[in-house]
């Protein structure tokens, strides 16, 4: 599904999958802290999936690798022939390509609004004035292939009215062929109720006639969000099918997309992928962890890894993300298995992928704000039994050995990505420690704060003169209040440090960089060493009395689209664009306005009695939208209101949340997807 470029995107993403297909998946399902989770028990060792029907040419044996421009351009006059080109040159230059980046794709607004007199697509001579088959010709040049758009509707997705192909699919598929192109993306705006499967089907078989004029295969990506539940019927149309809406260059956005394909699994394989959507890495919505996250997860469910930021002005560290190729192995694996989720509870996701050389590529992904231990073993990922295993960190590029243990501490939103093999070898590696925190890293200016940190040996093999630091910023004092080393630690012992840590006074509000380090030796004496970095956040106390909360700052919030917006509705893209909040035809001066799935934390320090609200979904959406109200005291629902639609008037939320540090209100899709959840917290108000 496309975003409109005018103030308010589309905003449509496909509903959790129902009851009855998680049964078929043999999944159950389990809470964590955004939503249903679908769970698996231990992995067992499967034959290959069946390569795609023959009609496909042997087309996408594994996930495609490119580029598309609309995250980052949408239909802005920055997207024309030069920035294609350059594209191409700096898959090149920054061994994009080497790495296995391959498409260098268009979307939509390439053309004229009108086709010419013969019925054929016009490219719009501003923005391509050599005409497609030159910037294909360039690509080619360069030893990549070229991608295009259009829709299976009367006009795509753009409000400017560019002509969609339902009608002229085999015009539009010659014209395509003709030009070079080597990959379709294929969408849903403007379809005149047809069904999904005619429209779908026509362009393939027009796809097929028009490559056998060329002798030029098209890989064909179907974009109908699935609303037709494509993974049941598209293995036979395409080589990738959308499995949602579009993403979002947000945390709730990729998080929300992530949780409706993951149950997917069973459907992918060689030339045939769950599409969740392009990639946002680089484009500044989200932080650096949350951009290893969604890279890593995109991989281990064996993605299509579309590049979506404008890679001529991205980051290093941005390059330093999309380019590892340890991580791009795993997403690229020929046995083509989509990666299993094994459990998620309390947010602390194990997803594992078979590996076509029998290790296993397991993400350990935290989805809370604050650390967390997230662990599984060789066996239940389905290793064979080994003494002990080599387990090899793709984000660190280091190996270890572990004697069974798959364990981490994960820092918020993010995601330890770790390949673990019964390979024989395990022992020329130093072995595994995990590093713990016991404790809130939650703190107030000039008060101290104790923390308990471990470093546990995992491997099969001792750590030999362990020493642990631990670092804050200028001027904080670390002080450490029992030992930091020891002279050896065997399998599964630990060496357990008390610590104080404390910011200055008058360190304003904000998260500060801790980090926690140990360095060791195998019984060889080869160095090892493990960090784990950390966020310290610096909060003020809330005053006494009643406050609104759309005037307090909060700790964190996270929304599926546009910033969550103090005393107005949320208008899903830039700050401020929202109206009055408004539920029912009940207007409130001020609250929160946001957008499922969201989360918004505020401290209370232990000192806050009451949360009272007013809530419902805004009437700035009509009839769409459905969602459910939460609120959270340190991690435990205190109160919930069930799934409130446009229909329902606003509903009075009041919660207990005496004696905890931070209160949480949260916003989810009411179980059917985040299509038009916008959803009011008015006269919002903590009691201290």
């Amino acid at each position: 599904m496309r975003h409109l470029p005018t103030r308010t995107p589309r905003r449509r993403v496909v509903g959790a999958l129902t009851a009855g297909l998680l049964g078929a998946l043999g999944l159950t399902g389990t809470w964590g802290t955004a939503g249903p989770i679908p769970t698996a028990g231990a992995l067992t060792p499967a034959a290959p999936v069946s390569a795609a029907p023959a009609a496909d040419g042997g087309l996408a044996l594994t996930p495609p690798m490119g580029f598309n421009n609309w995250n980052s351009t949408h239909c802005r006059a920055e997207f024309d022939e030069a920035m294609v080109k350059g594209i191409a040159d700096i898959f090149v230059d920054k061994g994009l390509k080497d790495a296995g980046y391959e498409y260098v794709n268009l979307d939509d607004c390439w053309a004229l609004p009108a086709r010419d007199a013969d019925g054929k697509l016009v490219p719009d001579p501003a923005r391509f004035p050599g005409g497609i088959k030159a910037v294909a010709d360039y690509v080619h040049s360069k030893g990549l292939k070229l991608g295009i758009y259009t829709s299976a509707g009367t006009k795509t997705c753009n409000d400017a009215g560019f002509p969609g192909a339902l009608g002229h699919e085999y015009s539009d598929a010659q014209q395509f062929a003709d030009w070079g192109v080597d990959y379709l993306k294929y969408d849903n705006c403007n379809n005149q109720g047809v069904d999904a499967k005619q429209r779908y089907t026509t362009m393939r078989d027009a796809l097929k006639a028009a490559s056998q004029t060329t002798g030029r295969p098209i890989v064909y990506s179907i974009c109908e969000w699935g609303e037709n539940k494509p993974w049941e019927w598209a293995a036979d149309v395409g080589q990738l099918w959308r499995t949602t809406g579009d993403i979002s260059d947000n945390w709730g956005s990729m998080l929300s997309i992530m949780k409706q394909n993951l149950p997917l699994a069973q459907y992918a394989g060689p030339g045939r992928w769950n599409d969740p959507d392009m990639l946002e890495v680089g484009n500044g919505g989200m932080t650096a962890t949350e951009y290893r996250t969604h890279f890593s997860m995109w991989s281990v469910m064996a993605a299509p890894l579309l590049i979506g930021s404008d890679l001529r002005s991205a980051s290093e560290e941005t390059f330093g993300i999309i380019g590892n190729k340890e991580v791009i192995a795993v997403d690229q694996d020929p046995l083509g298995k989509q990666g299993a989720v094994l459990s998620s509870e309390g947010g602390r996701w194990v997803v594992a992928k078979e590996m076509k050389d029998g290790s296993r590529a397991v993400a350990l992904f935290n989805e809370t704000g604050s650390p967390q231990r997230v662990a599984t073993s060789a066996q239940a990922v389905g290793l064979p039994e080994a003494d002990a295993y080599t387990l090899r960190d793709l984000w660190q590029h280091r190996s270890y050995n572990t004697a069974g243990t798959i364990s981490a501490t994960v820092p918020a939103h993010g995601t330890v990505l770790v390949r673990v093999s019964a390979d024989g070898r395990w022992a020329v590696h130093p072995p595994a420690v995990e590093l713990g925190v016991d404790g809130s890293t939650l703190t107030e200016a000039g008060r101290a704060t104790a923390l308990t940190t471990s470093v546990t040996d995992l491997g099969r093999t001792p750590a030999k003169r362990v020493s642990v630091s631990m670092a804050g910023p200028e001027g904080w004092r670390v002080k450490a209040d029992s030992p930091t080393t020891a002279g050896s630690l065997p399998t599964g012992r630990a060496l357990r440090t008390r610590w104080t840590v404390t910011a200055p006074a008058g360190t304003p509000p904000g998260a500060y960089d801790v980090t926690l380090k140990a360095v060791y030796r195998s019984p060889g004496g080869v160095r090892a060493e493990s960090v784990l970095p950390l966020t310290a956040t610096v909060a003020v106390a809330p005053p006494s009395g009643t406050s609104n909360l759309g005037a307090l700052p909060w700790l964190s919030a996270t929304n599926g689209w546009g910033p969550v917006e103090r005393d107005t509705s949320n208008g899903e893209s830039a700050a401020g664009d929202g109206g009055p909040l408004t539920v029912n035809g009940a207007v409130y001066a001020t609250g929160l306005g946001v957008h499922a799935e969201s989360a918004v934390e505020f401290y209370a320090g232990g000192a806050c009695e009451t949360v009272t609200a007013e809530v419902g979904v805004d009437d700035e959406e009509g009839a769409d939208g459905s969602v459910a109200f939460e609120i959270w005291a340190d991690g435990t629902k205190v109160a919930s209101t069930g799934v409130l639609t446009n229909a329902d008037d606003a509903r009075a939320l009041a919660a207990d949340v005496s004696g905890a540090r931070v209160v949480r209100l949260a916003v989810t899709d009411g179980g059917d997807g985040i299509t038009s959840d916008h959803g009011d917290w008015g006269v919002a108000r903590l009691t201290c």
